[in-house]
């Protein structure tokens, strides 16, 4: 039986990330890049699809797991009746090649302990040549390599073939260490060198401590918003700067359904929220790195922008499927690539105008193209802003006239005046003013259904749609405004389903919109708007509650997905969603920011975090 998507923990270097289960097992991990191929992809099938189970020989129980305090170290304390061990696993912050450490540490008793590898490149489709020489297991199959070397040998187990493992047995008691080290290297590649497994542990939470330790917040809810800035880190590619939108391709936004994506690249979108949340959090270089990986990716042409990029700025993403891979608890397909890329997304444009002058009202140090490439997209609002698009939520029916599009296309327009009239940048600010009044008056006689006094997603529908919260956010209109409270107030109505938001109304004809059939998640960024309406309107007790019933929502380590399931009480989506966390430390920005009472505090939010079963 599969483990929940909230049953795991996100280890990474900033550079590819794995997830590890609460049971101590390696179901996902990505070499050399977040968007590489798996080695390891039980997640999405199962153990002959690649996985490392290291645990307690025999039938065990998890205690209690956690990372080290303000590090991305995790500790797994596994029992049985032998006695209790601590699992420690971590990747060191990437010197050359990638590198996965585990260490079993005896904690009390004598446990009979068993370490079954089974590498398999390619999304669990390709089986290495794999040699065991005593403690080191080298796997290779074209211009994949791993190297795993261990304290204690392994030898090839369970019959020939595909089924063919590695396993190592070996008994630890109370203080005793018991060291693995997992490189990927490649074919021309020398020897990984020895190991300095404890020595690497140490100095990896050392280097996530003096990271996290610049965050400027310091309000109540502290330890939460740290751990998504940290998880946040862990999603940037650090090379680079890009920041992927999720570690993980195609866990399921419904169970069993089939909206499965691949989420590890750079959306615009996302890369833009997550720019402005660093800067607020005070990091500076993080956001100087994210606009120079977001100007990389326009150089050249900027009118024509992708909604997403790889995270080296790559832009073919072709989408593919994986046939041989099961997917998660049965949903298929397995996607890798992402469609998606290729559609036209008119919001985009004003979500980079806004990041880039957030930026510029920061302080951050001037770059010399950014307004060279603003004035860029401005050609191109001006010419295309009444272009029916596919929208915010990428739907993959005809182009509509989506009003949080136009909304973010009145934010890019505003957004270029406000650097001529604040930082005295070169541009004709008069004829933009007047098209910014061109496009609020379109907005407010076209997306607004004056019958159900709200906002609706697209031009001439009653369909709602919960991009229209952030109208306040974005500055459209103040949170006041009877517009913005009737929008409000049919969310809360029409997609509120057991306090948590959906992103707009499911139909019969919802396919004909989205091109998909209906069936998902609240989506949970939606309900961290609606947290920040509430807050805006002057509602913080309301909005307090709603966050902090969100932040019971994460799991046991503090990480969230992009959904959750009210009706089947899990989280849905790819693990860890950027979006979701860059939501929630906006969320807590805006409360330390407003001056309501706190009705409790949350503390560390540790004790009220889901716990995997």
């Amino acid at each position: 039986m599969a483990l929940r998507i909230e049953d795991y923990a996100l280890i990474g270097d900033t550079q590819t990330a794995g997830l590890v289960g609460y049971d101590g097992a390696v179901d996902w991990l990505c070499l050399p890049r977040l968007d590489s191929a798996a080695c390891f992809a039980a997640l999405l099938g199962d153990a002959e699809n690649g996985r490392w189970s290291i645990a307690p020989a025999g039938e065990y129980r998890t205690v209690r797991r956690a990372y080290r305090e303000d590090t991305l170290v995790l500790e797994t304390e596994l029992a049985s009746d032998e006695g209790t061990v601590r699992l420690v696993d971590c990747m060191p912050i990437r010197e050359r090649h990638p590198v996965l450490l585990r260490m079993v540490i005896g904690v009390q008793g004598r446990v009979r302990m068993r370490s079954d590898l089974n590498i398999r490149f390619d999304y669990g489709h390709v089986r290495p040549w794999t040699r065991v020489d005593g403690s080191r297991v080298t796997a290779v199959a074209g211009p994949d390599v791993v190297v795993v070397d261990a304290d204690v040998p392994h030898e090839r187990r369970d019959g020939r073939g595909a089924r063919q493992h590695c396993v190592a047995e070996f008994t630890v008691g109370e203080g005793d260490q018991v060291a693995f080290r997992l490189t990927a290297t490649g074919p021309r590649d020398g020897d990984p060198g020895p190991m300095a497994v404890p020595e690497a542990i140490e100095s990896t939470a050392r280097w996530w401590r003096r990271w996290a330790g610049r965050c400027a917040y310091d309000g109540e809810y502290r330890d939460v918003v740290v751990r998504s800035l940290i998880s946040l880190k862990a999603l940037t590619y650090g090379p680079s700067g890009g920041i992927a939108a999720a570690a993980t391709t195609s866990l399921p936004e419904q169970l069993g359904g089939v909206r499965n994506w691949d989420y590890r690249y750079c959306w615009i979108r996302d890369a833009t929220f997550t720019l402005m949340a660093l800067l607020d959090a005070g990091y500076e270089g993080e956001a100087v790195a994210g606009r120079e990986w977001l100007l990389r990716a326009l150089a050249g042409d900027p009118r024509g922008m992708q909604i997403m990029y790889g995270v080296e700025g790559e832009r073919r993403l072709p989408e593919f499927e994986l046939p041989w891979l099961a997917g998660y608890a049965g949903a298929r397909p397995v996607r890798v690539g992402n469609a998606a890329a290729e559609q036209y997304q008119l919001d985009v444009y004003g979500e980079l105008m806004d990041a880039l002058h957030q930026a510029r009202a920061a302080g951050i140090p001037p770059d010399p193209e950014a307004w060279e490439v603003q004035r860029e997209l401005m050609d191109f609002l001006e010419s295309h802003w009444r272009d029916p698009d596919n929208g915010i939520w990428e739907m993959r029916g005809p182009r509509r006239h989506f009003t949080h599009s136009k909304v973010m296309a009145w934010v890019g327009v505003d957004r270029a005046v406000k650097a001529v009239e604040h930082f005295g940048l070169d541009g004709p600010a008069d004829r933009w003013k007047r098209l910014r009044q061109d496009i609020f008056d379109e907005v407010c006689d076209n997306g607004f259904d004056k019958r159900r006094r709200a906002f609706t997603q697209y031009y001439g529908s009653s369909t709602l749609d919960a991009s229209l919260l952030l109208i306040p956010a974005v500055g459209f209109l103040p949170a006041d405004d009877a517009r913005v409270r009737g929008t409000v107030e049919a969310v809360e109505k029409h997609l509120c389903h057991d306090g948590f938001v959906e992103r707009y109304t499911m139909t019969d004809q919802t396919e004909q919109v989205d091109g998909l059939p209906p069936g998902e998640g609240a989506f949970l960024p939606c309900t961290f708007w609606l947290a920040d309406n509430y807050i805006l309107q002057g509602r913080t007790d309301e909005g307090r509650a709603l966050f902090e019933r969100l932040v019971g929502l994460c799991n046991d380590v503090g990480l969230l997905t992009e959904e959750y399931d009210p009706h089947a009480d899990r989280l849905v989506g790819n693990v860890p969603q950027a979006f979701s966390h860059v939501a929630l430390v906006n969320t807590a920005m805006n409360l330390a920011n407003s001056h309501g009472p706190a009705r409790r505090r949350a503390e560390t939010g540790r004790r009220e975090r889901r716990r995997p079963r």
